[in-house]
């Protein structure tokens, strides 16, 4: 499947406010007759300083794990310190890397402002795809169309099947589904293993990569039917070097465990502190979700009676029975073998970058695409 992107072009406001600040700025001299021209791969991409004149890449961040995640922090540290785009970052306010592709409907999202370092920044209390659709919107910033999007760094690897459970490739993916170049970056971090400086080492590992994809989006060759997935290995500065891979079958064993509210007594306030919420989104809310979340609060503490059949037949009435189990991910052996495979790649020590396309499947000439603008982007051509 491919993509296109749609060229915004700039306001004639904006035009017209840039011509007065340079005139101004040349002692009041006649307008020159020459207007400012843009290329078409620019338009919509870019934000002009008024005071300078100078324009620089927009970058929309964001992430799975977090506002508040070290890998976002940092990376956003990073970009901004080098100065050569400008940064905006739209986030979940609380962890949702596992929340898949998901989106928030016939609910309200509160958008708060947040500080870090220096960046235009958001915290969303949805999820990473709401994150990157609100951002394209037009709704939050002045722009629609940034250069690039950039999901991560995220905390624990997201190859194989893994994919389709992580927020922060569903942002890259979600991107992609509106014409905008996109990465997601995780850490394949280890429990006991690895550390919190790790994600500074993973900054310094994808760096390349993305000043070449600012590079490339510019010029127009960018893979454009596809988003790339960078998984880091668990020592990211002892790295063997950039492999391109294939996504893989892997994924963790799902294993659900019944839980005991009388061991875990917070699973007993469960169905409380739900109730709590929905009052307070009833309170903060003023549209119709807000009243919706009333009417449901109400139903809640109503009895719940179920038919039921007992031992000697009859039918009769009873309360519902609340029981309460918690999802936790397995490590299994791995039976696949190949080299090239996403997962694989990633245990051998490499930075495994993976192709990943809105199709089923990855098409051959999506991965050759791939495959030639990785080496060039690291051949520095």
């Amino acid at each position: 499947m491919t993509t296109s992107v749609k060229n915004n072009f700039l306001p004639p406001s904006l035009v017209s406010n840039l011509q007065e600040v340079l005139i101004s700025r040349n002692g009041g001299e006649e307008e020159s007759t020459t207007q400012p021209s843009y290329s078409s791969s620019s338009l919509g991409t870019v934000e002009t300083n008024l005071e300078t004149g100078s324009s620089k890449p927009v970058v929309l961040l964001t992430n799975g794990d977090g506002i508040e995640a070290p890998g976002l922090t940092l990376l956003v540290e990073a970009l901004v310190r080098e100065g050569r785009c400008s940064v905006h970052v739209c986030a979940p306010q609380s962890d949702k890397s596992l929340s898949g592709h998901s989106v928030t409907l016939q609910e309200t999202l509160a958008v708060c402002s947040t500080q870090i370092s220096g960046a235009t920044a958001y915290e969303v209390s949805g999820t990473t795809a709401d994150c990157v659709s609100l951002s394209l919107s037009g709704a939050l910033f002045s722009w629609s169309k940034p250069a690039l999007v950039i999901s991560g760094i995220n905390r624990g690897s997201s190859c194989g099947h893994h994919m389709f459970y992580s927020g922060a490739v569903a942002g890259a993916r979600e991107a992609l589904i509106c014409g905008v170049p996109s990465l997601s970056i995780s850490l394949n971090w280890k429990k006991g293993e690895s550390r919190e400086s790790d994600f500074k080492d993973a900054v310094n590992v994808c760096l390349p990569l993305i000043h070449a994809a600012l590079r490339d989006t510019e010029n127009g060759i960018f893979p454009k039917n596809c988003s790339l997935d960078i998984e880091i290995p668990t020592s990211p500065s002892t790295n063997k070097g950039f492999k391109m891979t294939r996504q893989s079958l892997w994924r963790s064993s799902p294993s659900w465990q019944a839980v005991s509210a009388n061991r875990h007594p917070s699973a007993g306030h469960f169905m409380s502190n739900q109730q709590s919420l929905g009052i307070q989104l009833a309170q903060l809310s003023r549209d119709a979700s807000a009243a919706g979340a009333a009417r449901r609060l109400n139903m809640q503490r109503k009895n719940v009676e179920v038919e039921s059949v007992g031992v000697g037949g009859k039918v009769g009435s009873q309360q519902a029975v609340k029981k309460y189990f918690r999802l936790e991910f397995l490590d299994k052996a791995q039976e696949e073998t190949e080299e090239d495979l996403d997962f694989r790649a990633l245990e051998n020590g490499f930075v495994a970058i993976t192709p990943s396309s809105l199709s089923t499947h990855v098409e051959s000439e999506t991965q050759t695409s791939a495959s030639d603008w990785i080496a060039s982007a690291l051949s520095g051509e």
